[in-house]
This record gives C-alpha cells, structure tokens and sequence, in this order.
C-alpha cells in the first residue's frame, strides 16, 4: 500500500473512532430487529401492502422473503432521470423471479443545475442535497423493507440518496445507475461558441443550436461534472456493479444492470442469509477509494463538500487536508472535459472505470480489503460486464488503455499528482483544482476587482472594465448568503479574458464544481462574506495573490489596516424571496462551513 495513502486512511480512522463505533453501534441495534415489518403490527402490514398484487400479499405475509424499496429521482424533465421511467417494472419482475418483492416506497426531488445555472432556482440547488436525504429517510421510515434500491444519478441527488440511505444503514443498498446520453457536439466546439457568445460574435439562435447538439437525448450529460463523478466515485466504493456506470440508457445492455441490481440486492439481504448492510461498506477505506478516485480523473470539485457529508452521514469525518494530501501521491490518469476534449463515452471506451481500478489496486493506491456489493475485495472491480446471446457475464477488463490520449496507465500518467489544493491565508480558507489549468497560471498576483452579485460581472465584462490584469472576487455566494449557487456563467467571460494575455483568477466563497476549467479558481472559500469572512472586507484594487503551488490566498495590506474596515453588507433579500427560496430561509441559518459538508444536518457526524 501507498504509505501516504494508508497514512491518510489510518488518520481518519483515528480521528473518526468514537463516532464511527457510535453510528455501527446505533446500525447493530436496527439490524437486530429485522426482518423489520416483523415489528408490524396487522394494521400496519395490511396497510403496508394493500395497494399490492395478491401474490406480493403472500409474500410480504412471510419474514423469510425479501421486500425491496425503490427510492427513485425520476423524472422526465431532465434527460438524466427521465430513463429510470421504466426501471420499477424491470425491479418487481427480476424481485418476483427471485421469489421476492419490490415496492416503489418513494420519490425525491431532482434538479438539474445545466437548467438552473445562473436562474434563482440554482439557490435551492445544494440545499436540494439535504431535502433527498430527508425524502430518502421518509420512503424508507415505513420499515416495510429487507434491502434498498436507490435510483439516482446526477449532482446532489446520489449524495443526498446515500446520506438518506445510511440513516437505514442496516439495510443492503445498490445504486442503480442510468447512464450517459450518446456523444453530442465535441466539447471544444461547443466550449468555442460559449466563448463566441459572451464576446458578442454569435447569437442566441447559434448558441442554443449549439446546446441542443450537446444535450440531445435521454441520459446524463457527456461531460466529466458532478453527475459522471459521482457514478464514478460510486463504483470505486462497490457500490454499484462492476462496470455499470457508463453504458446507455434503453439499451438491452443496461436492462439487464438493472435486473442484475435487483437480483444481487436480494441475495444480500438478512432473508437471503445476507449480514452486511450500506453502513458495513461506506467505511473509512472505501471512503478513501472514493477520494483517490476523484482525484485521479480530475472530478467534480463539489465532491470537496458532498463526500464530507456523506462521510459524516456514517460516522467518518475527513477534511480538505485528506484531499490535498491524498492529491499530492495520486497520479492524474485522465483527460474528459473539462480536462481535456473527451468525454467519459471515451472513457469508458478506453476501458473506463475497471480498467483505471486494476490500475491503481497494482500500483497499491486503493484498498482492495473492501466490502463491496458483489463481495469482499475491490478487485472483483476489474471486470467489465458483457452481454452472451442475451446473458449478462463479466469479463477481465483491459490491461492496456484502448484509448491513451483519454485514460493513461498508472505508470505513465498525464500529471504526477491530482490536481486538487487547498488555499489557505488572510482571505480564507479554499480549494482549487489546477489539472486544467495551465502551470503559468497558477499563479496570479493582480488588483482585486469586487462583485457582490455574478450577474454584475457580465455588465463590467461588455463595458470592458475588466480588460486588464485582474483577481475577480464574487463574494457573498456562500450557503449563507444565497445557497451556495454554482456560478459557471462566469467561466466563458473569464475564459476570454485570460485569452486576451491578461493575468485572472477568480475568488469565491460560491462554487463552479465539475466545471472548473483553464482559469485558476479559489473557491469554496470560508469564513464566507455573509459570516464576517475577510472577502467582506476586500475592496476593489487591493493586491490579491491566489499562488496554487504554494497553496496560499492572500490579500497585501497591513493586517491591523485590514481588521479594522468595515464589513460589506449587501442587500441580499432578493436572494432570498421568490422561486421558493423564502421556504429555505431555515436551511441558509443552519448549514455547516463547506469543509464540514455545507449541511443543515450540523458541523458533527449523524
């Protein structure tokens, strides 16, 4: 094993054993009350199964046969869920054939931040994590089950399954995966019109022409973001099956996932004979799979706040430290955009997650002592799944990158590290992922020019204000402030800037997730503005320096000079109003700093 890597994990384990015993402990007592709906009375099982077919009624009469819950996000809104439509009738017929049931037991919210960015919607958006949790929780509170389901793929939606999930964590669970939408309009191009548009040289028609060539059809966007890093890290974890994440939606392949799911769940519950529940393996070291993962192909930065959550959600507590540390040893084994023009259809055609796990259990960068879905031992990960004249079979993945220029081996990696810094200094503490940013720029020393709102950036960018060498502060875009919004629509307008041959980097206590791209950004930054951090008292043309290979954010000015101005306090009601974010008004008081999830559920571990 990596001695950093098994250094980092013994520190959590460390640091994470009173509450880790505390949750396993509180898991234990739940577990010895199952079958749960044996604790039913009459009332409550007839209830329970009214709405049921008379064979499930015979089934669910029994303690010896298993009942699946069905926690899904659908919708046919967004393009990512929309597949999972036809999911429950391939889940109660795979059940039924095992001699089991399977009940819908509920649906979470889903939104989409590709639909909300830059809209007040996107201001629910993180606190759209804790609500899944909690809707997570309330489908399965009705004890009715033996194992769970969860059907879910994009930005909040799987963190907020899983935190919801290891409430219950007794229970067996596998997360059902839907897949990507086939290959669009190549990024480069699509990232090229963006640009052309915020420099006024296209219209809206070429743009939204452009768009809908990218997002085009049923299944998660293409890109490398949130959505795709979490299948990714999900997998890295066992929880998902071996290879599941990145084959299509509507495929015969993908039918058959998704029955094998079921099946396997089965096997793994208490009527099956099954002892191991989600909580058993969300432990430290799969955590620290799901971490070097990350890291390795360059992924969402927003998993810097929702894997510290679900972290916490089972007892394990880990900080920006483990990343950073764990950054340093990893190598960067990808190029999907937007760290590089691919995307993970390419990836997985590279030979995808088996192949880039065999990598790293050789070069003894993951723990293989795991527990996983399938079976004790992460590489029973290394297989990728086939379809035999209409049967499902797993296969030895490749052992060498069918497509270099996409995923390299662990020996000859793009980067020798991850990407992934904390910043730290006189405005704060931050993250930035620099694995596509080019090293001339990583550091940036320039006059701060402040916005309070990112809509007032595109203002100064079309009057030319900011063509010079600059650090743009959008401050007061914490989760106090307004939810925490992504702030993507930044990125065309920096990007061009930095085209230009000026010198910019963005600071934020806001977040950009999956897409950070070529322009150095700090973000995630806390104290935030909204609870008396220092961006609150940076002014414009004060000389800030964001230096990622040092890792420090700092302002210049005479610290005594600096303590004594005035905090800004905006205006920032209308934040807070409209679009039913006066229904969250609560959350905005109660939520964490980001290096302890961004959560409403507190700064300790469930």
């Amino acid at each position: 094993m990596n001695p950093t890597i098994h250094s980092v994990t013994q520190r959590i384990i460390d640091r994470s054993r009173a509450s880790r015993q505390d949750y396993l402990g509180r898991m234990n007592e739940l577990a010895a009350q199952s079958p749960q709906r044996g604790a039913l009375s009459c009332s409550n099982l007839a209830h329970g199964f009214a709405a049921c077919g008379q064979d499930d009624k015979d089934t669910l009469k029994l303690m010896n046969k298993a009942n699946v819950a069905m926690v899904s996000a659908y919708n046919d809104m967004l393009s990512a869920h929309q597949p999972y439509a036809g999911f429950p009738d391939i889940i109660r017929e795979a059940a039924h054939g095992m001699g089991s049931a399977a009940q819908f037991a509920g649906g979470t919210p889903a939104m989409c931040d590709g639909v909300t960015q830059g809209q007040p919607g996107m201001e629910l958006s993180l606190f759209s994590r804790d609500t899944i949790a909690m809707s997570t929780a309330v489908a399965l509170s009705h004890n009715m089950f033996d194992a769970t389901l969860l059907l879910g793929i994009c930005d909040k939606i799987v963190p907020g399954l899983l935190i919801g999930a290891l409430s219950f964590g007794y229970l067996p669970t596998v997360l059902v995966p839907a897949g990507p939408m086939p290959s669009g309009l190549p990024n480069k191009e699509k990232q090229r019109i963006r640009q052309l548009y915020a420099e006024g040289k296209v219209g809206k028609e070429e743009l939204l022409e452009a768009e809908s060539k990218s997002y085009h059809s049923p299944g998660t966007c293409t890109f490398y973001g949130t959505a795709n890093s979490n299948q990714l890290l999900v997998e890295v974890m066992g929880l998902h099956l071996p290879g599941a994440a990145f084959f299509h939606p509507n495929t015969p392949m993908r039918d058959q996932l998704t029955r094998a799911a079921t099946e396997q769940v089965i096997r793994l519950s208490r009527p099956q004979g099954g002892a191991l529940g989600l909580g058993d393996m969300v432990d430290e070291k799969s955590i620290v799979n799901a971490l070097v993962a990350l890291l390795v192909t360059g992924g969402s930065t927003n998993h810097t706040l929702h894997w510290v959550a679900i972290a916490r959600a089972a007892g394990i507590i880990i900080d920006w430290n483990d990343y950073a540390e764990l950054s340093s040893v990893v190598p960067s084994m990808t190029r999907i955009y937007p760290n590089g023009e691919e995307d993970v259809n390419a990836f997985h055609e590279a030979g995808g997650t088996p192949f880039m796990i065999g990598e790293l259990l050789n070069k003894g960068l993951l723990h293989n002592d795991v527990e996983t879905v399938v079976g004790h031992g992460l590489e029973r990960y290394t297989q990728m799944p086939a379809l035999e004249s209409g049967k499902l079979v797993w296969r030895p993945a490749t052992t060498k990158s069918l497509r270099p220029d996409v995923l390299s081996s662990a020996a000859e990696p793009f980067a020798p590290d991850g990407g992934l810094k904390v910043l730290e200094g006189n405005l704060g503490r931050g993250v930035i992922k620099v694995s596509a940013v080019a090293q001339e720029h990583h550091r940036v020393e320039a006059p701060a020019v402040i916005f309070n709102d990112q809509n007032e950036l595109k203002a100064a960018f079309d009057a030319g204000e900011l063509n010079k060498d600059c650090v743009v502060i959008v401050r007061f875009q914490g989760p106090q402030s307004n939810g925490m919004p992504e702030l993507h629509k930044l990125t065309p307008y920096l990007g061009v800037l930095q085209d230009k041959g000026y010198k910019v980097a963005l600071v934020t206590d806001g977040r950009m997730s999956g897409a950070s791209g070529k322009v150095p950004a700090a973000i995630h930054v806390y104290p935030e503005a909204s609870a008396g951090g220092p961006l609150a008292r940076v002014q414009d043309g004060d000389r800030v320096c964001l230096d990622a290979d040092k890792g420090s954010l700092s302002v210049d000015i005479d610290e005594a000079e600096f303590a004594s101005r005035e905090l800004a306090r905006p205006d920032l009601s209308g934040y807070q109003r409209g679009f039913g974010r006066e229904l969250f008004g609560w959350m905005r008081h109660a939520v964490s700093t980001p290096e302890e999830g961004a959560s409403i559920f507190g700064n300790q571990p469930l």
